[in-house]
């Protein structure tokens, strides 16, 4: 028992920085409905300086410069299927590794926008390699490469086969502007509910559990998973089956999980250029699920988690009820 006498233990701190909390989700799916809410943080999210429109411009620069034509790519072979490989092994090189060498290795912010103080893991056994920098670089240089290239080569082979309808912005320009609008929300609605499946009996611990080894993350974790999770993670692209659309579009939404994961997964809120410049990187949500594991399964941009009760806000009160919510299930098991 402990003394009367003695003050009362302070909180552990768990965070050393966070944004803004309580966090906040997307207003599309409040009811009442708030559409100038909504538009306003749609717009918000088109911040020209933010990740989501630079990821947008990166697309087009790739789709333009980086990437064999058409022409090409109807006709399989392994010289363009090698160029694709080539150029998103550079752009994770360029992106996860440049952020790590940035953030964890030269340290050149310090600690500032840092979210969890513990460094990233040696010697520690669920690693391969028992490292889990060279860990998460081997998962994600390996399958999750693999994967992006191959589900990547897939669907510009049916663009340059007439399989998929190709529309252009010249031609379509509404159509074209809303599939781009469209494609951010496609990729949190099939992140949540992969992600929720990947948390279910044998698929969580065969499967999933890998990824969740980095309980604390830094930018090779984003793509560290399992094979099997790696192959899905981008599925989302046979959407393009069932809607015309342009080979932009499904580069930009192969980004938000090639780019997309190294950013979010970095460990730190901002990347700091100079003395007062900054670049938002980090996402504080999915933090949170690597932190306690059964919430925060989507993104800002779905409802779900707050429709099932799996939200935490980043507050004490959230942490609180992730623990209730535990105990409750611990109970009746």
């Amino acid at each position: 028992m402990s003394d009367p006498a003695l003050p009362p233990r302070a909180k552990r701190k768990i965070w050393n920085y966070t944004p803004q909390l309580p966090i906040q989700t997307a207003p599309y799916w409040d009811w009442p409905m708030k559409p100038l809410a909504a538009l306003k943080y749609l717009l918000q999210s088109w911040n020209p300086l933010a990740l989501r429109a630079l990821l947008l411009v990166f697309a087009v620069i790739t789709w333009t410069y980086l990437t064999p034509s058409l022409s090409r790519i109807e006709t399989f072979g392994w010289d363009w299927v090698a160029e694709i490989w080539f150029r998103n092994f550079c752009i994770l090189m360029v992106v996860a590794g440049g952020l790590h060498l940035a953030l964890w290795r030269f340290r050149t912010q310090q600690d500032e926008y840092r979210y969890d103080m513990r460094p990233m893991m040696k010697g520690a056994k669920v690693f391969t390699f028992k490292n889990q920098v060279w860990d998460n670089m081997f998962w994600t240089l390996g399958p999750a490469l693999t994967f992006w290239t191959f589900w990547e080569c897939l669907i510009l082979y049916s663009y340059a086969n007439g399989w998929i309808t190709m529309i252009t912005l010249d031609g379509n320009p509404i159509w074209f502007i809303a599939v781009t609008v469209f494609v951010p929300i496609w990729a949190g609605f099939h992140f949540y509910w992969l992600h929720r499946l990947l948390h279910v009996g044998v698929l969580y611990t065969k499967v999933h559990a890998w990824h969740h080894r980095n309980i604390n993350t830094g930018p090779w974790s984003g793509l560290a998973m399992h094979p099997v999770e790696s192959f899905f993670l981008m599925f989302d692209t046979m959407i393009f089956f069932l809607l015309p659309s342009h080979p932009i579009h499904a580069i930009f939404l192969l980004f938000h999980h090639g780019i997309g994961a190294p950013t979010s997964h970095a460990g730190f809120e901002h990347v700091k250029f100079g003395n007062k410049a900054k670049f938002q990187v980090g996402d504080f949500f999915h933090q949170l699920h690597h932190r306690f594991f059964d919430c925060n399964y989507g993104t800002w941009e779905t409802p779900w988690d707050e429709w099932f009760n799996t939200f935490h806000d980043g507050t004490d009160e959230g942490n609180d009820m992730v623990k209730e919510r535990r105990r409750k299930i611990w109970a009746t098991e």
